[in-house]
């Protein structure tokens, strides 16, 4: 069907029937990926509503995670991205269990021939020559040292890490080391590594984010269903703030009429809690992202999907993305500067971005060279954890 055909603009954005969600899962399809050869597509013939697998007893089927160990070749990344305030990042892990249907990082999943949707949040692929990799780097005479941003693809103390302890020993390797990073995350078990972030930050040689996107829990549950709940991230920044460690909060990404009227509560509640700098970044929808969202949209809020992607296109130019580096943080448009208005409003009645973010001390980095030698092999390369 062309653009020519006089039922081309009827067609609806939205499904008819749209696909069950799963428990404990953000996307409700497993999307093909943009590099997949062949292309299937589903389509409702409007007798019913796309199902869940069932088990024996007709219970919705658990969707388990796989995690596969990988050794990487490099372990650092280095960007030139104008619009973000690092260079150099490290994830230790591809894929997300906290499952945000939102996650810029989704379709990365698609140059591994998986899905961006479903397999993105459950099969994880671990790095465990991480810490190893990583030391052999620092170590190497070229090496200028140059602030590290940790976990800002997918998250580094995502579930997986309570028992594989990558970012740990990452972690542990940056502090021998004194090499400055920062970090941001949506998980409580960063607490577990006060140990060493807090001797770091006094030092000046750690700062941390935490991302919260809403104080609405039952949203939360669909919108990430895996990170740790709004009430807890205000916790761990309770808690990474009375241990001396400067925290800024990321309100990313809002979502026209779903986290959108919840930013000035978000903004009061972090403040209370200690966060010191605070940002915020629009929805953005890259590659397969869009058609999954839109089906999370019609799945929990089929009373306003259309509504939502309207007022994301008033900031996107018109369409559903824009990827230009001076817009696609924060959008454009009548709608985006309401939106900035409000957002520096908000952070000068709470005192909040006053004290400047601080530099991170490189100068008491030192290139030791590596004395651990990496983890063996496994013969099964696949875990289960759940």
């Amino acid at each position: 069907m062309t653009s020519s055909d006089p039922d081309f603009d009827s067609i609806p954005e939205f499904p008819v029937a749209p696909p069950a969600p799963r428990k404990g899962r953000g996307a409700v399809t497993n999307l093909q990926g943009r590099y997949e050869v062949d292309q299937r597509e589903a389509v409702d013939d409007g007798w019913r509503s796309v199902s869940v697998p069932e088990d024996d007893d007709g219970e919705p089927k658990v969707l388990r995670t796989q995690v596969f160990e990988e050794r990487a070749k490099t372990i650092l990344t280095r960007n030139a991205s104008p619009d973000i305030p690092f260079s150099v990042s490290l994830n230790p892990y591809r894929g997300c269990e906290h499952g945000c249907i939102y996650c810029f990082a989704r379709p990365t999943h698609s140059y591994l021939g998986l899905s961006p949707g479903l397999d993105f949040e459950s099969r994880i692929y671990a790095k465990i020559n991480a810490p190893a990799l990583l030391e052999r780097e620092l170590s190497k005479k070229s090496y200028v040292p140059e602030p590290i941003a940790l976990g800002v693809n997918t998250d580094a103390w995502q579930p997986v890490e309570r028992d594989l302890r990558i970012t740990r020993r990452v972690v542990e390797v940056l502090s021998e080391r004194n090499h400055p990073f920062a970090a941001i995350t949506k998980s409580s078990l960063i607490e577990r590594d006060l140990d060493l972030l807090a001797p770091m930050a006094a030092r000046g040689q750690f700062m941390a984010a935490i991302t919260i996107t809403t104080l609405d829990p039952e949203i939360a549950r669909t919108l990430e269903p895996r990170a740790a709940t709004p009430s807890r991230r205000l916790r761990a920044i309770r808690t990474l703030s009375e241990a001396g460690i400067p925290v800024g909060v990321s309100i990313a990404p809002v979502i026209p009429f779903v986290t959108e009227p919840d930013m000035e509560r978000v903004l009061e509640a972090c403040a209370e809690a200690g966060a010191s700098n605070v940002s915020y970044i629009v929805l953005r929808l890259p590659w397969e992202v869009a058609p999954l969202f839109k089906d999370w949209l019609a799945a929990h809020f089929p009373d306003r999907a259309d509504r939502v992607m309207s007022r994301v296109r008033d900031m996107r130019g018109g369409k559903d993305y824009d990827a230009n580096f001076a817009t696609r943080m924060k959008g454009e448009g009548l709608w985006a500067d309401l939106l900035r208005q409000r957002f520096h409003k908000a952070v000068r009645r709470l005192g909040l971005n006053r004290r400047d973010r601080g530099i991170l001390d490189m100068s008491h980095f030192r290139p030791v060279a590596p004395t651990r030698a990496e983890p063996p092999a496994r013969e099964n390369p696949q875990l289960d954890l759940f």
